[in-house]
């Protein structure tokens, strides 16, 4: 079969090579994957990668072998699934705790853009609480965790503010419920009970700056690629009893909240909002322009294979 690898080369970040078809553990199925999704923090990752990495981990496609286990879908049953890794092939084994069932009503190229933008709004919204009624500020909005957030947080009846580049990236993020579009962290009208923050750099400190006495902060990215300096003797006049909390999505089974996500994609109350749709021969030109900013959203490969 054939498999996307890294070449450590910044304008051609992968390249295709032939090996044999990936051989599941008892609790894996194997999928033969229809379409997959790319994440702006895998061109960062493919940067540095080791030869043994092989990446990947949002994909749709069919089951062509169950599990040995007997858990999981049989044969035949189209899936979203979030593996370890190795998702840019022709067939990936996942865990049978990480996919989700699909209906006929939801396409791969759709749901492949679910998994870890998706399962990361959902985990963030939860420790982020009950939002009815809360201000909230969500910076780095424009992304695919973006997009996600601001329509799950707008149904939960946040009052949102997010900040995006340019107006034409706020205009969808308006579309999906934003209060307020903003393009610095400095122009958001605060205080806000909660801020989002996923650009790090010097957008931290700033961000911190507009959150109300007792509220949170929550770290959860950095696309800046800029470390962050926090000055306590500023802090001090600054809000009291700030919260800054760090987030990280990660954490295995993800089946339940990749159903979650189906259920509400089905039930039209989340879009997964898709930059870029393009055969998996253009990974390499698509990876370099999601990590330049060029897509908006989500971008997803096919592999010849999808529905």
């Amino acid at each position: 079969m054939r498999r996307l690898i890294p070449t450590g080369e910044a304008m051609r970040p992968v390249e295709f090579t032939d090996v044999p078809q990936p051989a599941p553990e008892p609790h894996e199925v194997l999928i033969r994957v229809e379409a997959f999704a790319l994440n702006r923090g895998e061109t960062f990752l493919l940067e540095r990668a080791p030869s043994e990495l092989l990446p990947g981990k949002d994909i749709a496609g069919l089951v062509v072998q169950a599990a040995a286990d007997g858990s999981g879908p049989g044969v035949g049953t189209r899936v979203v699934g979030h593996p370890p890794q190795g998702g840019w092939a022709e067939y990936a084994a996942v865990p049978t705790h990480s996919l989700a069932v699909l209906p006929d009503g939801i396409d791969s190229v759709r749901a492949s853009a679910l998994p870890l933008a998706g399962i990361t709004a959902l985990r963030l919204l939860r420790t982020a609480g009950s939002l009815t009624g809360r201000r909230v500020l969500l910076t780095g909005a424009s992304g695919g965790v973006g997009h996600y957030v601001t329509e799950l947080a707008a149904a939960a009846g946040a009052e949102l503010t997010v900040v995006t580049a340019t107006p034409e990236r706020g205009k969808r993020l308006a579309e999906l419920g934003a209060a307020e579009v903003v393009h610095d962290v400095a122009a958001a009208r605060g205080p806000f009970d909660v801020v989002l923050e996923s650009t790090g750099g010097p957008q931290l400190p700033l961000a911190v700056s507009k959150v109300r006495r007792g509220g949170v902060v929550i770290w959860f990215g950095q696309a800046s690629r800029t470390p962050a300096t926090l000055d306590f003797f500023e802090l001090l006049g600054g809000p009291e009893r700030v919260t800054i909390q760090h987030f990280h999505y990660a954490g295995a089974p993800y089946g339940d909240d990749l159903a979650a996500l189906v259920r509400l994609v089905e039930r039209g109350r989340l879009h997964p909002e898709i930059g870029r749709t393009a055969d998996w021969t253009e990974t390499a030109d698509t990876l370099v322009d999601l990590r330049e900013r060029r897509i908006r959203g989500k971008a997803v490969l096919t592999t010849g294979a999808h529905r």
